[in-house]
């Protein structure tokens, strides 16, 4: 039985309604979507920690909340403790040693281009570009200015506080009950449509997991993988070529390009000996095949994911329409447009308009 035109426009405004509420209070759901972000990755780990094992010992479900909660707070600790100095000390002693590398390349390479490019191509103004990098960052006018915006802002700070509060107790009580609340909200819809909706939760589900927890766990053991491989040939933005590289992995073959360009030139500019270049193609290229025969295969599997196009995309619209909260309801809400276009594709194949007889 389909549905009348008045039940239409209800679901319609619904929509609308729902939309417009989202838009005004996009700053207080932040913390509840990051939260939810999280106990969405969290969740398959806490089953499947549910369901593990050992003669009669077994865990319930909060004590597995738990562990999973614990390790994504010291994944999170980590990475502020270690990545985030590290990766400003390796930015600062770039900056330290740009004018060399300046000096190098105008000696070096300008000649090279000008040689075979014509006079057209000109030598860097070392000076200028060094103070213009400089006074952004090494002296610590941008950190600066940050901190002293932040501190003359009491509600800035109020707002980072309950963040950092909300999030982590919002997590542990998502991640606690997660499948009743799924259950519960199956049980919100009317019976006659309960199936066909439980049918394209479950499509959403895959759709969203093989990409959002899949390429999320595949690009951090690729920026990992990228780092540590660069660090072993003494390179020194090491760190910060590879998370880079890591993180942009889910555009196909967009890693390797860019990360093989980037860490080239740094290479080129560090080592001053293109013969440097080849220890880099050997990092990415066993990074690649790493990551196509072992990660994606077994961390993704062979579910259709999200086209990163289509990631791309969404995550740009979101952030533009909602800001930061957009970015993170982005890839749920454009999976579940593309299982509802798969099933309204499905419904117009198979229609009389569609079919080519005629009645």
């Amino acid at each position: 039985m389909g549905m009348s035109d008045s039940q239409k426009w209800l679901i319609l405004a619904f929509t609308a309604g729902l939309g417009w509420l989202l838009y005004q209070l996009a700053p207080i759901l932040m913390p509840f979507a990051f939260a939810a972000a999280l106990a969405y990755l969290g969740d398959p780990l806490v089953d499947r920690l549910e369901a593990f094992r050992y003669r009669s010992f077994r865990l319930n479900r909060t004590l597995a909340v738990m562990v999973v909660f614990s390790g994504i707070i010291l994944v999170i600790a980590m990475l502020l403790i270690f990545v985030i100095p590290a990766l400003e000390y390796q930015i600062s002693e770039f900056i330290d040693k740009l004018p060399s590398y300046l000096a190098w390349i105008n000696k070096s390479v300008v000649p090279v281009l000008q040689k075979y490019l014509g006079r057209s191509i000109r030598p860097l103004k070392s000076d200028q570009l060094v103070v213009l990098i400089r006074s952004h960052w090494q002296d610590g006018d941008g950190t600066e200015n940050l901190l002293l915006s932040v501190s003359h802002s009491g509600a800035v700070i109020i707002g980072w506080v309950m963040n950092l509060v909300l999030i982590p107790v919002i997590t542990f009580y998502l991640l606690r009950d997660w499948d009743d609340l799924m259950v519960q909200i199956h049980d919100l819809f009317p019976r006659r449509m309960a199936g066909t909706v439980g049918k394209l939760a479950k499509e959403a589900d895959d759709v969203l997991g093989a990409f959002m927890r899949g390429q999320f766990y595949v690009m951090l053991a690729m920026g990992l993988i990228y780092s540590i491989g660069l660090w072993l040939i003494d390179l020194e933005l090491a760190m910060l070529i590879g998370m880079m590289a890591g993180l942009i992995s889910f555009v196909p073959y967009m890693g390797v390009i860019v990360g093989v360009g980037v860490a080239g030139i740094a290479a080129l500019l560090q080592f001053q000996d293109v013969m440097h270049l080849v220890p880099v193609l050997i990092v990415f290229a066993a990074g690649h095949s790493l990551e196509g025969m072992l990660l994606t295969p077994w961390l993704v599997g062979n579910k259709i994911g999200l086209h990163p196009v289509a990631v791309m995309f969404a995550v740009l619209a979101g952030g533009q329409l909602f800001g930061f909260l957009g970015v993170l309801l982005a890839l749920p809400v454009a999976s579940v447009i593309m299982v509802l276009l798969r099933h309204v594709h499905e419904r117009y194949t198979d229609s009389q308009f569609y079919s080519t007889s005629h009645q």
